[in-house]
């Protein structure tokens, strides 16, 4: 089942649930799908479903950060529910061990041996792990290996 149909089945659930929350997380995905699709003027599939829902992921975090720092706990707690929905569209997240070993094998078929090779390794392993790891938190251990 593509992530589109499950994301159609999610709303129409959460229509007949009456959970809002979920409905309106839901529909944000579906409209910036379509936007996507209407901009690029293509069809996205599960590959760029999944970077559309990273994005929203990182931007409901971000607000977040800033309605918990402007003391809006009722506003962040509405940003912290929608990242929760979005996160069960997500592929399962990638441990320590296996973010490690997708950075050893980049920097092995790239021949990386230096921080100048740092674009062929982060190329490599963003195709693997996106929508799976958080890439800031990659390239840092990139950085670590690469300089090491």
């Amino acid at each position: 089942m593509s992530l589109l149909t499950k994301l159609k089945d999610a709303q129409k659930d959460a229509m007949r649930a009456k959970d809002k929350i979920s409905l309106g997380a839901i529909r944000m995905v579906l409209a910036e799908i379509k936007q996507r699709e209407i901009d690029n003027q293509t069809t996205l599939d599960d590959t760029g479903i999944t970077s559309v829902l990273v994005k929203l992921v990182k931007q409901r975090r971000d607000s977040f950060t800033q309605y918990k720092d402007a003391g809006r706990d009722d506003l962040a707690e509405i940003e912290a529910s929608e990242i929760n929905v979005l996160e069960t569209f997500l592929p399962q997240p990638l441990t320590e061990e296996e973010i490690i070993a997708l950075i050893d094998a980049a920097i092995a078929d790239t021949g990386a041996a230096g921080m100048q090779d740092m674009g062929k390794v982060m190329g490599i392993i963003k195709s693997k792990a996106e929508g799976r790891a958080d890439m800031g938190k990659i390239s840092g251990l990139i950085k670590q290996r690469l300089s090491a």
